[in-house]
């Protein structure tokens, strides 16, 4: 018999890891509502990603996503993150306090392979940041604040909900 489900499931890693479309798998697998918070961001501002980036800059971008992080009050949610949520210790503390945060890795040439071009990703980074310096930098971040870490490189998208409903239900 399988343990229960933590009461939200958190997924944090970088543009193009799949958290958006492994989240709506894993919503559905175990009968969860799914929230990405990048289309939240969106939906509340108004505006992409890259409108708010291009026209505030990276940072502001950052405390937007904090300040709706913060304001999650989900249960029974499979939640996509955006890929700055690491660098608010306050939301990722939030969030680990509302469930267990899944960390989706992928090599940063996967990643590349992927998604191609990134400018126009709303990435929160600053102009100058090469997306391998990004990567480097998140990556620590992401390390510290997951309870699982599941390569997202290493199969399908349906590969990837089974490793993770695999670690989830132990």
């Amino acid at each position: 018999m399988m343990k229960e489900v933590p009461q939200n499931v958190i997924l944090i890693g970088m543009p193009g890891a799949g958290k958006s479309t492994v989240g709506v798998l894993l919503a559905k697998a175990i009968a969860r509502d799914f929230l990405d918070t990048d289309v939240l961001i969106q939906s509340k501002t108004g505006r992409t990603l890259q409108e708010i980036v291009d026209r505030d800059g990276h940072l502001t971008l950052r405390k937007i996503e904090e300040r709706v992080l913060l304001d999650l009050q989900l249960q029974h949610h499979v939640i996509a993150t955006g890929g700055s949520a690491p660098y608010s210790p306050r939301a990722m503390q939030h969030l680990k306090s509302k469930g267990v945060v899944v960390f989706l890795w992928v090599d940063a040439k996967t990643l590349l392979q992927r998604i191609g071009d990134f400018s126009g990703r709303g990435l929160a980074k600053t102009p100058d940041q090469s997306f391998e310096e990004l990567y480097a930098e998140r990556e620590a971040l992401y390390e510290q604040y997951a309870d699982i870490t599941i390569d997202a490189a290493a199969g399908n998208h349906d590969q990837v909900c089974h490793a993770i409903l695999t670690h989830i239900s132990r």
